[in-house]
């Protein structure tokens, strides 16, 4: 299949089915493309406006037929508003330090990132990444990425966010933290701080990959409102979204 969208013409593919990760019992297909050469950073935007995410060079949307609970979603930054509890959040982190850096993998990040999926999704197959995988799934990029890491005041990594950066926002690619440090709430903050980040760069929107209803650990995205999901072609209020699902 192909299609041209500003004289920029992709090809895509349709993956086999494959054991669907999220919901027990059924399966995935995924639409995909790969983003080179170029105008790969101009494709990139087109798609992830259209509800595509990145993995390593390729871009890809769910396709399944018996199936549309995955709904890509995005925080409109200038109506967020952090709640009482967020702002609690940003208080217990702000010993921390963000460095923002090239996309280039280190071993001190492998260590946390292993300890962070041993504890977290000891059952995943992202578990079972080695020291390479996890460099190709930092380095792997033909668009512009960056590496948000944050540390304690004695300099040692406490976690880490990979984070694509498109014409009309941040996209938060793949983000892991110190499993022990449950009190403060590590996966908030980082969305908080790209918030934060994104307003600063003047982009109106954080992408943070898909929401779906039936399963407890993609929950936490509906907390960030305003946010929005691309359904049926364009992007529509998510506000109501957990009373739909029920």
């Amino acid at each position: 299949m192909t299609v041209n969208q500003r004289r920029l013409t992709q090809h895509y593919f349709m993956t086999a089915p494959m054991p669907c990760p999220y919901l027990p019992g059924r399966f995935e297909r995924k639409l995909v493309t790969e983003l080179r050469g170029p105008e790969a950073n101009n494709v990139h935007d087109l798609l992830s406006r259209a509800g595509f995410r990145r993995s390593h060079s390729i871009a890809y949307l769910p396709a399944c037929s018996d199936c549309n609970a995955c709904v890509p979603v995005r925080v409109r930054c200038d109506g967020f508003e952090p709640s009482r509890s967020f702002r609690r959040i940003k208080n217990r982190n702000n010993d921390l330090v963000r460095k923002v850096m090239p996309p280039s993998a280190t071993q001190e990040q492998y260590q946390l990132f292993s300890t962070y999926q041993d504890a977290r999704h000891g059952n995943g197959d992202m578990a079972r990444m080695d020291a390479r995988d996890y460099r190709a799934m930092i380095e792997d990029s033909t668009v512009e990425t960056s590496i948000f890491e944050y540390r304690r005041d004695d300099d040692s990594l406490i976690a880490v966010a990979l984070v694509d950066i498109l014409a009309d926002g941040l996209s938060a690619v793949y983000s892991f933290f110190d499993p022990e440090e449950d009190r403060r709430g590590l996966g908030t903050y980082i969305v908080l701080d790209l918030i934060d980040e994104a307003r600063m760069l003047s982009l109106p929107h954080v992408y943070l990959g898909y929401w779906i209803g039936d399963c407890r650990k993609m929950s936490y995205k509906m907390r960030f409102q305003p946010l929005e999901g691309f359904r049926d072609g364009q992007w529509v209020s998510m506000e109501d979204a957990d009373s739909d699902a029920n």
